[in-house]
């Protein structure tokens, strides 16, 4: 028994050792400069072994280090890929590194039977309680891929009935809203719910038995508003999309108290990769049949995923109790606004959302609005596709229709990399200055 002990703190000792050199050789990896418009990632030259590591260029940027710009290339303002993060992570590379062994968690479960990490649950009900966004007590957390899995699992908890002669709920959104409530619901196109549009257009029509589940989505997505259900009665059921409801993105009034809320790590830390997201919900019949739903379509959310999750959290709440990335992400949220609306102010022919200072319980301060998305509109009466006008621009936003809003308006992302943003910053001051 002794030796058996010994040799386990020597191999004990070993991995250590060896583990800490590719961690940090892995911190060194996300270093490699590419000019500075570029990463070279874990999966070439540590991975691979023997490869030379590669850098993979952003956006109008090539070369083998990233260091050719094309002044023809278009500003991406589409996609939410969250890469305003990453300089704050770079700045933690070592801290945050994390390698996982060959043989780490190779079965279903953890070793309570479950598919999730209680000791992740115990870091979410720390971090909500910290940060002052979520109120925890006395409900259940469950995980998904990224709050797109969840999306799904909510609406079938709230709508699934025992009696078939139901009609089917009617999902809702009031507009403008992420396409994801509409596009995911239709593609499931369940016997138990469809999709019905507008919220604001079933307003004086819940008093029937017709079963409703409203997306309220606080802040919203494009705009930037804290907002509340629409709908209102015993029929009315609710989804909390609280995915942007954190400090660098809104002021927090107080801490969310919703039967059902919806988070995700993409929009909170960036790392949209690892697709992660989590419900806190009340009910424990709306927590059973979400179990269910995940149960059955994944067996859970992957064990690297909660790992490198729990990792993140850790780094976060263990330096500053999360005010250092708070303030970092504000602060480079609220200045790219800033720049933004000077622009904006000097054109008659555009105009963004308006959105007012507020006190934020987490700063303990009233702090200037850092929305993460440009909500803009095209004033011109002849302009009525914004999309394409800006396009003709060299600006690549997303339509407003897609939104279920009008095509005057365009969806302009501020959260990418500091290189797109400044791309879609001089494209914008160029098209303005023209016009």
């Amino acid at each position: 028994m002794l030796i058996i002990s010994l040799c386990s703190s020597n191999l004990f000792d070993y991995y250590v050792t060896k583990w800490s050199s590719v961690g940090a050789a892995e911190a060194v990896a996300a270093i490699i400069p590419c000019s500075g418009h570029g990463r070279a990632y874990l999966e070439y030259g540590l991975v691979l072994n023997g490869h030379e590591p590669v850098c993979e260029c952003n956006p109008c940027y090539s070369g083998s280090d990233c260091s050719k710009f094309s002044s023809d290339c278009a500003a991406d303002a589409g996609s939410g890929d969250p890469y305003f993060m990453e300089p704050f992570w770079m700045r933690h590379a070592a801290s945050s590194a994390l390698l996982v062994s060959g043989w780490y968690r190779m079965g279903y479960t953890y070793n309570d039977e479950s598919y999730i990490s209680q000791l992740l649950v115990n870091h979410i009900k720390k971090l909500h309680e910290t940060v002052g966004n979520a109120v925890t007590d006395g409900k259940y957390i469950i995980f998904g891929g990224g709050s797109t899995q969840l999306l799904n699992a909510a609406v079938y908890a709230l709508s699934s009935n025992n009696n078939s002669s139901d009609t089917p709920a009617k999902v809702v959104a009031t507009a403008p809203y992420y396409p994801l409530y509409r596009t995911q619901t239709e593609l499931f196109n369940s016997r138990d719910y469809r999709y019905e549009g507008d919220a604001s257009l079933w307003k004086n029509n819940t008093d029937n038995d017709t079963r409703f589940i409203e997306f309220v989505t606080s802040p919203t997505n494009p705009e930037g508003k804290l907002t509340k259900a629409v709908l209102e009665g015993p029929n009315v059921k609710t989804i909390n999309d609280r995915a942007y409801y954190w400090p660098h993105f809104t002021p927090l009034p107080s801490p969310a108290d919703d039967d059902l809320m919806l988070f995700t790590i993409s929009k909170f830390t960036g790392h949209a990769g690892t697709r992660f997201g989590w419900a806190i919900i009340k009910d424990k019949g709306v927590y059973e049949k979400m179990v269910t739903y995940l149960d059955l379509t994944t067996v859970g959310v992957s064990r690297e995923a909660q790992l490198r999750t729990l990792k993140i959290l850790n780094v976060i709440l263990e330096e500053g109790d999360g005010k250092e990335i708070f303030q970092f992400g504000y602060s480079t949220m609220r200045d790219r606004w800033i720049r933004l609306k000077q622009i904006i102010s000097k054109s008659k022919r555009f105009s963004l959302q308006k959105l007012s200072p507020q006190y934020c319980t987490f700063f303990k301060r009233v702090r200037d609005p850092s929305p993460a998305y440009a909500w803009l509109k095209c004033e011109r009466e002849e302009d009525k596709n914004c999309y394409e006008i800006l396009k003709a621009a060299g600006i690549n936003g997303h339509e407003g229709s897609m939104y279920s809003g009008d095509d005057r308006y365009v969806r302009l992302s501020l959260i990418r990399s500091q290189d797109d943003f400044d791309i879609l910053i001089n494209k914008l001051t160029n098209f303005v200055a023209k016009d």
